[in-house]
């Protein structure tokens, strides 16, 4: 490490520390200062502050030199990020170019991150639906992965304390498979929608095509005011950073908030290296930190340290952290660091047409789409693969093309492009993978960054089970489709590598057993009790719902043990 520039213990000592600023390091900041502890949150990139970083919040297409497309050499240089539908020249800023932060690829990964304070908080999807008990005890009554530490029900009141904070839109279903929360109004569906939702209800009596849940602010509560957050406009640009704060975000909401107590530090350029074991105290007392310009090397202090890095590099930080006590990675006594990473499966797509319903349009650029809710192998394995899947669906109007005009030129052909044209409909499949030992992230041995860091190295893949399970959706969706009455149905398997669905999970899992997890009930480590993981990092197995909401969730109920804990003296 060279010399430590420590400027002075006392000056670099807090109550916590929080690694990341993205949507759980967010939550663990605004819960923490909340009840009075003193946090510094380190954010390995730059600063972003709401309003005043979004500098294309604003910007119309023809105000980008490539109308919002994406110049050849920004795609050569960034062979990953590029494959992210939102990486373009209107968000390309939030996101790390891959020469600047390589990591090894064993096999196929599109790793996709965001450095800088709020993380992909800025760019993140926003669906927000509740995991039931059917995915918590999965891999219990199916034999597959390991058992969760926690149902539903002790997560329930947390999911219920985040939605109301940040705004969640969506509709009572009354759903086993999707339990209700905290809502606010939910963007309508439209007559196709509508149609679809009738048809499927119909047909199958046990599927629901149904409004999907979105941290979007269709009707602000008070409490999202006092955030300074103001109603969506439904310009579905949220991937710039919204200026009315309309979708929840790091930047707009939790860190603001957290920082109104006067208990919050953010320091920026901060790669965090490692965390310091004492192995006298028996426990961590602090993070090593290489700042991100200057390379000089500091170490701060803390009680408590939450990691909340994103899923790999939570696990790149953990198996970094070596010590005499933990020679292969902090709290990995099982050997199971960096192991069982798992993911979401989003290679199929779908879409068709649909007859009439020419009377009829919508308004605005509804930035939600609907959900078919997991109908398979819920009480008992129903088919040939394990697990489910979410079905993302929805119905737009396309432009009229202008047949009329084959010239595509004059007032005319400029005419008919303002008439709407005919309907179609799409669906894409979030699905759940299977955690398997050989799914793994590992340190190398002889490549570092320009940090001193160990580079990552990535060996995830696909399995029968997930093919298995693409094939169920191209079957049922276009069967229901077609009940429905929609035409000329196309399918295909994107093939895309593992990572590219953004979810990636596992590798410090939660569990009740220390010889086969990592983290306890609670989220601290099982072999060192003052450092809590709740970021993708702690999941056991991934469910077919977005998991974001439940890190936030995790996060707080962790934060409120924490708090409690301290007030005993036990932190």
């Amino acid at each position: 490490m060279g010399n430590i520039n420590t400027k002075g213990i006392k000056e670099n000592t807090f109550d916590a520390i929080v690694i990341g600023s993205g949507i759980s390091g967010g939550w663990a900041a605004k819960e923490l200062c909340e009840h009075g502890v003193k946090t510094l949150v380190l954010e390995r990139g730059r600063d972003v502050k709401h309003l005043i970083d979004y500098p294309t919040m604003a910007k119309d297409p023809w105000d980008f030199p490539h109308r919002n497309d994406l110049p050849l050499k920004e795609k050569e240089d960034n062979p990953v990020a590029s494959k992210c539908y939102a990486f373009r020249e209107d968000a390309m800023h939030f996101f790390v170019k891959d020469k600047e932060h390589p990591y090894i690829q064993e096999k196929p990964f599109d790793w996709i991150r965001g450095y800088q304070v709020g993380g992909k908080s800025l760019t993140w999807g926003r669906c927000t639906q509740r995991w039931s008990n059917f995915e918590f005890t999965g891999p219990q009554r199916f034999g597959y992965g390991w058992d969760w530490p926690i149902r539903y029900e002790e997560v329930a009141p947390w999911y219920s304390h985040v939605e109301k904070f940040i705004g969640i839109c969506g509709s009572k279903d009354g759903l086993e498979a999707m339990p209700d929360g905290e809502f606010l109004p939910p963007f309508e569906l439209n007559s196709v929608e509508q149609h679809l939702k009738e048809s499927i209800l119909k047909n199958y009596g046990n599927r629901y095509f149904v409004h999907a849940r979105w941290a979007h602010l269709t009707q602000p509560n008070q409490i999202h005011l006092e955030q300074g957050r103001g109603r969506c406009h439904a310009r579905n640009l949220c991937q710039r950073g919204c200026p009315f704060g309309g979708y929840f975000s790091s930047n707009s909401s939790t860190l603001p908030w957290a920082a109104k107590t006067g208990n919050l530090t953010i320091r920026p350029f901060s790669v965090v290296h490692s965390i310091i074991y004492d192995e006298q105290k028996q426990k961590a007392t602090g993070v090593r930190v290489i700042d991100t310009n200057t390379k000089e090397a500091t170490e701060f202090f803390a009680k408590v340290i939450f990691v909340n890095g994103s899923a790999l590099n939570s696990n790149l930080i953990l198996l970094n952290s070596t010590s005499n006590r933990f020679p292969n990675g902090l709290g990995n006594d099982s050997g199971i660091l960096g192991k069982y990473i798992c993911h979401h499966n989003y290679r199929g797509n779908l879409g068709g047409e649909m007859e009439g319903f020419t009377d009829s349009y919508y308004n605005g650029r509804n930035p939600t789409d609907a959900i078919i809710a997991n109908y398979r192998n819920l009480h008992k394995t129903d088919t040939g693969f394990i697990g489910g899947y979410t079905t993302y669906a929805g119905a737009r109007r396309n432009r009229n093309n202008g047949e009329a005009y084959p010239e595509q030129m004059g007032a005319g052909y400029k005419e008919s492009m303002t008439e709407p044209g005919p309907w179609t409909v799409y669906a894409y499949v979030q699905g759940e993978t299977i955690p398997k030992e050989k799914n793994h992230v590992r340190l190398s041995t002889d490549k570092k960054d320009e940090w001193g860091i160990p580079q990552l190295i990535t060996s995830v893949e696909y399995d029968d089970n997930d093919d298995k399970l693409l094939n169920d959706f191209f079957v049922q969706t276009e069967e229901m489709f077609t009940k429905a009455g929609v035409k000329n149905i196309h399918y295909s398997d994107s093939k895309q590598a593992p990572g590219l669905d953004i979810h990636e999970m596992g590798g410090c899992r939660m569990g009740t057993d220390p010889k086969t997890s990592m983290l306890d009930k609670r989220n601290a480590l099982h072999h060192c009790k003052n450092v809590f993981v709740t970021d993708g990092a702690c999941m056991a197995s991934t469910g077919n719902q977005s998991p974001s909401i439940l890190y936030m969730a995790l996060t707080a109920r962790a934060c409120n043990y924490v708090v409690e804990e301290m007030k005993k003296g036990n932190l």
